[in-house]
């Protein structure tokens, strides 16, 4: 916690970080802060003003803008309280990133060209095409090592003109910088400019788990990593999705590959059975329908089960070129499949019609007319289209 004063509050709008609608509230600067806000790759904290949450700090010059949902009053002194478990988690990730930064230049001579403290996981790009899974396990092993020899993390300030500056690893200071320089130093092995929150020792990293690489920008690698109490939350979850499985597979960890290799075997076969079976229903509906007396200009059928294949045979073995066929799959209250097929120029005028009703998209061409659609239970409106065109194109009429 911290006592500070309120210097100014002002209506403003904040878009929230999952997207949405804008969020009313008003951004406020204060005397001091101990609130991060968010720069360098780390996000910024959250905590209270008093009792009211604040929503996001970021920087604006030389000040940290607090957004609430609540007006301060200018001049007032106020409580400042800190969330600390979000505080203390990216301290862990931040002084994690620099030292696998510098174990990982020092042994292979991979320099970080940028990185991101993400949410669930962390990403440090690498100016490399690629690490191999020998390299990974390697730094790993040595950046646990430090950990566990409790390496002493340091912070300093440098004014703008010393020359040891030249010395620190850094990609640059801000256009709007002013005042001195914030070095984060880890004892013997790194010396890094930092406006970020880090551990006072690497023990409080507790322990670096690096997930392997993904293929990043070109030429570059990244590096995905855990650290602290991130790592713990991760083999919990991996520990319940396990007693989960066993559960389910009836077997032990060991075995749970194995067993769901045989399933995917097994469903591969029936997923073949199906569809088999599905051609042959097709052929036995157009086949039925071709039997009878006096066919009809128009053939309508719906399907809970189905794909477009399964529509295509039955307009392959019926033809089109009489016929009318209005033909969907899929759940009644979902979204589905339709085709339209039959004469050419029926098909053109009607398509677009089609899909219009059934709140889809579709396109066809030489007399189909096929697509997704999204009102299902439309059908009866289509169907009652396709009766009335037929009836305006019949000698009768």
């Amino acid at each position: 916690q911290f006592a500070t004063r309120v210097v100014s509050c002002r209506a403003a709008e904040l878009q929230p970080e999952g997207g949405g609608e804008l969020v009313r509230g008003f951004e406020v600067v204060l005397e001091d802060t101990i609130l991060f806000p968010e720069g360098g790759g780390q996000p910024d904290d959250r905590g209270l003003i008093g009792d009211v949450p604040v929503l996001r700090v970021t920087r604006r010059g030389p000040e940290a803008v607090h957004f609430v949902q609540a007006a301060l009053e200018p001049g007032a002194e106020v409580l400042l309280s800190l969330d600390w478990e979000r505080r203390f988690d990216h301290m862990q990730q931040h002084s994690g990133q620099h030292l696998v930064t510098a174990i990982v230049e020092q042994m292979f001579g991979f320099k970080t060209t940028s990185w991101e403290l993400g949410r669930q996981r962390s990403v440090i790009e690498l100016d490399t095409p690629s690490m191999t899974a020998e390299q990974i396990e390697a730094l790993e092993k040595s950046v646990n090592e430090k950990i566990r020899e409790r390496v002493p993390v340091l912070v300093r300030e440098l004014t703008a003109d010393d020359p040891e500056i030249e010395t620190v690893r850094s990609r640059g200071l801000p256009d709007d910088h002013a005042g001195p320089v914030r070095v984060v130093d880890i004892e013997g092995i790194d010396s890094n400019m930092c406006c970020g929150t880090h551990v006072s020792n690497l023990s409080d990293l507790q322990v670096i788990k690096l997930l392997g690489t993904e293929k990043g920008k070109k030429n570059k690698t990244n590096l995905v990593f855990l650290a602290g109490n991130r790592v713990l939350k991760s083999i919990e979850q991996s520990h319940s999705t396990e007693k989960a499985l066993t559960s389910l597979l009836k077997n032990g960890p060991g075995e749970h590959i194995e067993a769901v290799k045989r399933l995917q075997s097994s469903v591969k076969v029936l997923q073949k059975n199906n569809l088999n079976l599905l051609r042959d229903i097709a052929v036995l509906i157009a086949r039925d329908f071709k039997s009878k007396p006096g066919q009809s200009q128009l053939f309508v059928l719906h399907r809970k089960e189905g794909d477009s294949e399964f529509m295509n045979i039955i307009a392959n073995e019926i033809g089109t070129e009489e016929t009318l066929l209005f033909l969907t799959v899929g759940h009644e209250k979902e979204a589905g499949l339709f085709l339209l097929a039959g004469p050419v120029e029926a098909v053109e005028n009607l398509g677009p019609r089609v899909a219009e009703l059934l709140g889809g998209k579709g396109a066809g061409k030489r007399g189909r007319f096929q697509g997704k659609a999204t009102k299902m239970s439309q059908r009866g409106e289509v169907q009652a289209l396709l009766q009335e065109f037929i009836s305006h194109q019949s000698p009768e009429a």
